[in-house]
């Protein structure tokens, strides 16, 4: 699966989590907040392909995934993503 698919299976994901997903240009990376009372997950387009799954994944993680089907593929990316996090810390 390319970033292109993965980002795409990602997307679909954050929409059946009730959150809305955004596109923006800016000095930032991106990531999942709460804005007045409304799940926002803001992404910059300007990053990379890889780098957008990673925020999407990233951004799922704190959202969650249970009760939804994740492709195998998809969910493993996500683990990592997380894994990657928690080695940083």
């Amino acid at each position: 699966m390319n970033y292109l698919q993965l980002i795409q299976e990602l997307e679909e994901l954050v929409r059946q989590r009730g959150t809305q997903l955004r596109y923006e240009k800016g000095d930032f990376e991106g990531g999942y907040c709460i804005l007045k009372e409304q799940k926002v997950l803001v992404v910059n387009k300007r990053v990379h392909e890889m780098r957008k799954a990673a925020v999407l994944a990233q951004a799922l993680s704190e959202i969650g995934i249970d009760g939804v089907f994740v492709k195998p593929a998809v969910r493993a990316f996500i683990e990592d993503e997380v894994a990657k996090i928690l080695k940083k810390k």
